[in-house]
C-alpha cells in the first residue's frame, strides 16, 4: 500500500489512483462513496479527470474509519457524519499523528541501530 505522506508531500492536488492506494481500496470505491457521501466532492478538471486535496483525503478518512474499520452500514455513516463528523474528524487527525510520531520513532531507531 503506498500511504502519502502528508508531512512531506506538499501536492496541492492527488489524483485519484494515488488515493485509492492510499487507502488499500478500488478507484470504483472512491467514486462510488462520491455519489453516496456529500463532503467527498473532489474537483474534477473539464476532462473530467478527479483532483483530491487533503481536505478531500481528511474527509475519505473519516468515512473509511466509519465503514471499513467501524463497520458501519453506509446509512449508519451517513447519520455518524450528520451529528458527530468533527469529532470523528479529530480521531482521524489524532491517529495519523501518532503514525507519523510511530514512523519518526521508528526512523531513530534504525539511525541507533547503525552505531552499534
Amino acid at each position: 500500500m503506498a500511504r502519502i505522506d502528508f508531512e512531506k508531500d506538499k501536492r496541492l492536488y492527488f489524483a485519484l489512483r494515488d488515493v485509492a492506494q492510499h487507502f488499500d481500496v478500488n478507484e470504483s470505491l472512491l467514486r462510488f462513496w462520491e455519489t453516496e457521501f456529500d463532503i467527498i466532492n473532489p474537483r474534477k478538471t473539464p476532462g473530467g479527470t478527479r483532483q483530491y486535496t487533503k481536505n478531500d483525503i481528511e474527509n475519505i478518512a473519516v468515512v473509511f474509519q466509519l465503514v471499513r474499520e467501524k463497520g458501519l452500514t453506509l446509512e449508519g455513516a451517513r447519520q455518524t457524519l450528520k451529528h458527530k463528523k468533527d469529532e470523528e474528524s479529530r480521531k482521524i487527525q489524532v491517529i495519523h499523528k501518532l503514525e507519523s510520531i510511530r514512523n519518526e520513532l521508528k526512523d531513530l531507531e534504525r539511525e541507533f541501530e547503525g552505531l552499534e
